[in-house]
């Protein structure tokens, strides 16, 4: 990320609003390679860490997440993920009074397995809060915010050691257990470990795997740590990811890779990335991203991460005892050879979108400031754009960047760049656009000049430019599907 690198001194601007992206939601977009922008603003939820959404049949989102008490289990449901934002919370178990399960209640997944519903948590004793170890809860109710819960105990490892973070996963008909534990003559806080589950689902059968163990420099900033494994399953491969290192700032995401068609209970069957995934960022004003989920968009057409953050980099004291884990959420985008491009934490405030020209695989993006047409663009966020009120008011659009709060994209000499907002008319005015019905289809959209109007936004030759637009191809050059 070599081109955001010198710009990690940008401060961070107040969250925009959302109004004037309601307008496109939901676009149908004419490419099949596109898949429509997500419309959410963030943070999902305040002070709720280790946050896990699962889209059920029944038209729900399902959310839960570690509460900063480390008391008890909540549970919320929306028909949609922003929904979840104002949905009613309901506490669904509480810690024990005494013995096991009375201390340390964390990172709770919701998962819906052979007609019932199942709740993974870990807890610690009353008499020994760090006696960490995995629990399952069950319920049969068709709802399971106001259904009973059953404890269905401890999932049983082969050392009775620290573990937690238990996630399943099903492929090929195959059902495995993730989680992460300390084993005995490791000299880590925590490994990641799979397993096929047994006869139910809070057992588990035959091999256990340890598929990685952190070491590298990013893995073990603070604590040696790899945690909070989960799944992505896509395009014919298994993408791991876990979360490494304290939970202060250092807290970042690594990702294991395995084809879907592989042995994954055998190690040699994942790939390690020598780099975390999803980092720190301090342009966007992110800090500590990690123990994530996935889930999907309303459509089904978008993979959205799920995480947790801080909007601070300072902690007093530590960080366990810090509440201010946000619960976020932001597409997952793919490369060229379909892997992941998770790109940066993004800005609070609506997430951003990309421009993708009209019927191609180009996107707007900057490079050196300057607005240009390309495909692969790395890294992602030079082509992420959140899409805010103009700054000249008037139902108008501004398009400020995700890695350079702050630099919106503006006209100068009928060149587009991304520059700083120096606060003057001239600027806003630049920077201001009409959203229009796409010129070249009506579903997608076009942007055009407040201050030359019949001027449009439009790709030329490989560079982004204010131009008239006069035939079909103008058209096209200047209509733009949102992604």
């Amino acid at each position: 990320m070599a081109s955001v690198v010198s710009d990690n001194k940008l401060g961070r601007v107040a969250a925009l609003v959302l109004a004037a992206v309601i307008c496109v939601v939901g676009l149908p977009v004419p490419s099949a390679t596109a898949s429509p922008a997500v419309r959410y603003t963030n943070p999902i939820a305040e002070r709720r860490a280790d946050p896990h959404i699962f889209k059920h049949t029944d038209g729900f989102y399902y959310f839960t997440a570690t509460v900063p008490e480390y008391d008890r289990i909540v549970l919320r449901r929306a028909t949609t993920i922003q929904g979840l934002s104002s949905a009613p919370e309901t506490v669904i178990w509480r810690k024990h009074s005494s013995g096991e399960m009375a201390a340390h209640i964390w990172a709770p997944e919701i998962h819906f397995i052979n007609g019932k519903w199942y709740v993974y948590f870990a807890a610690g004793r009353s008499d020994d809060i760090w006696r960490i170890r995995m629990y399952v809860l069950e319920s049969s109710s068709a709802n399971p915010v106001t259904g009973t819960w059953t404890e269905r105990g401890r999932i049983t490892t082969p050392w009775d050691t620290f573990s937690l973070d238990a996630s399943t996963f099903v492929n090929n008909g195959v059902r495995y257990l993730l989680w992460a534990q300390q084993e005995p003559g490791i000299s880590t806080n925590s490994n990641v470990y799979i397993a096929r589950m047994g006869a139910n689902p809070w057992t588990i059968t035959g091999t256990v795997t340890r598929l990685t163990v952190p070491t590298l420099a990013w893995e073990t900033r603070g604590y040696k740590v790899a945690e909070g494994p989960t799944v992505l399953q896509r395009n014919g491969k298994i993408f791991l990811t876990y979360s490494a290192s304290a939970t202060d700032a250092n807290y970042c995401l690594g990702l294991l890779t395995a084809s879907a068609s592989a042995d994954l209970l055998n190690a040699a069957s994942w790939t390690k990335s020598p780099n975390p995934v999803f980092t720190t960022n301090d342009a966007t004003g992110q800090y500590g991203p990690g123990h994530n989920s996935f889930t999907v968009s309303e459509d089904g057409q978008s993979d959205v991460m799920v995480y947790h953050d801080r909007n601070y980099r300072d902690i007093n004291g530590d960080p366990l005892n810090d509440p201010n884990r946000r619960t976020r959420v932001q597409k997952v985008y793919y490369k060229a050879d379909g892997t992941p491009d998770f790109g940066i934490p993004v800005a609070d405030g609506p997430v951003p979108v990309r421009l993708k020209a009209y019927n191609t695989t180009s996107f707007v993006r900057h490079w050196e400031y300057r607005a240009k047409l390309e495909a692969n663009v790395s890294p992602l966020a030079d082509s992420q754009f959140k899409l805010v009120p103009g700054l000249t008011g008037s139902d108008t659009v501004s398009l400020e960047s995700t890695n350079f709060p702050g630099y919106y994209l503006r006209h100068r000499n009928n060149e587009l760049w991304v520059e700083r907002n120096d606060g003057s008319a001239l600027f806003r005015n630049d920077a201001s656009f009409t959203q229009r019905a796409g010129l070249a289809a009506s579903s997608a959209v076009s942007f055009e000049s407040v201050n030359f109007p019949g001027l449009y936004v439009r790709n030329s030759n490989g560079l982004i430019n204010l131009q008239a637009v006069s035939d079909a191809q103008g058209r096209a050059d200047a209509t733009f599907v949102l992604e």
